[in-house]
């Protein structure tokens, strides 16, 4: 079994070709709840959502997030009504967030994420990182902003300063984590290529949850989200670089330190990248379409059995 941590849209693409290649049973993706936020009065999961949609077929293949083939009556209508619309709701990503905020009443996060994602279809579990409510604030030179505020109604223009998930000392791993952690069929745990600081950074703070990772019995691979010392998707170069660090594997190696017993980058960054730990695979890792995403896949996962059989 693969236990995969993902979040956006590089980490549902790579999650994706994990589905495509594994059996139902043997991949489990652990989804960065940190940017979830209260919209209209309605619980909005982005990275969950980005996730389900993409493993479902569902996802825009353009913009990476959101349905294919998306309108947006509601949206048009709730503008001319003077209602905040700057975070993009489609017709039908709203089925999805006001049937998750009902069943929200009487059931966990994970909960409704199993019995959304089974009605579309999806074999392979999409686990939340936790059940209790942690939310991203970030520091920027205008002040403190929610997640969703800084990426989305402002578009990243602030200038980055740092972040802090609050409501995260006191959130536990969610059962289904931390079941797959402790499942002894764990072959190797898969850090996709997300934006290290917002969308794995959460997962890792959880209490107790780092501590665990580094005792564990089987390798840990990650897949670099830059290419060329530019980000294939997102803010990720442009918050690297407000907070001093450089868009190169370098930095991923020195920002998941002793987790790390792999780490997987595009033949453009194989110049600079140091020998030694981890240990290093050089390949394409721009995934264009589903073959690419499946490609990857395969080699890292051939990657990390290399990894526990040395």
């Amino acid at each position: 079994m693969i236990l995969a941590l993902a979040g956006g849209v590089g980490g549902a693409r790579l999650a994706n070709g994990l589905a495509a290649i594994l059996q139902p049973g043997k991949l489990r993706i652990v989804v960065n709840t940190a940017d979830d936020f209260d919209h209209l009065g309605l619980r909005i999961c982005p990275d969950l959502d980005t996730v389900t949609y993409t493993l479902a077929g569902r996802n825009n293949r353009e913009l990476g997030w959101g349905i294919a083939g998306e309108s947006w009556a509601f949206l048009d209508m709730l503008g001319e009504l003077g209602g905040e619309d700057w975070f993009r709701l489609g017709d039908r990503d709203m089925a999805m967030h006001v049937l998750r905020t009902a069943l929200l009443r009487e059931q966990t996060l994970s909960e409704v994420t199993a019995r959304l994602t089974q009605r579309l279809g999806i074999t392979h579990p999409i686990i939340p990182m936790s059940d209790d409510p942690v939310r991203s604030m970030v520091l920027t030179d205008e002040g403190e902003l929610p997640f969703q505020h800084y990426f989305v109604r402002r578009q990243c223009a602030p200038c980055f300063q740092s972040i802090r998930f609050e409501g995260v000392d006191k959130a536990r791993p969610s059962a289904g984590f931390l079941a797959a952690l402790d499942d002894p069929a764990l072959e190797a745990i898969v850090i996709c290529p997300s934006n290290p600081v917002l969308s794995i950074d959460p997962i890792l703070a959880l209490p107790g949850l780092r501590h665990r990772l580094e005792q564990r019995r089987v390798p840990v691979v990650a897949v670099s989200p830059f290419i060329g010392g530019k980000a294939v998707k997102g803010p990720a170069a442009k918050i690297m670089a407000e907070l001093g660090m450089a868009a190169t594997a370098e930095t991923i190696i020195r920002h998941y330190g002793s987790l790390l017993d792999g780490l997987v980058i595009d033949h453009a960054d194989a110049e600079n990248a140091a020998d030694g730990c981890p240990a290093i695979l050089a390949t394409d890792t721009l995934m264009r379409d589903d073959e690419d995403q499946a490609r990857l896949a395969r080699e890292v996962l051939a990657f990390a059995r290399t990894l526990a059989r040395g």
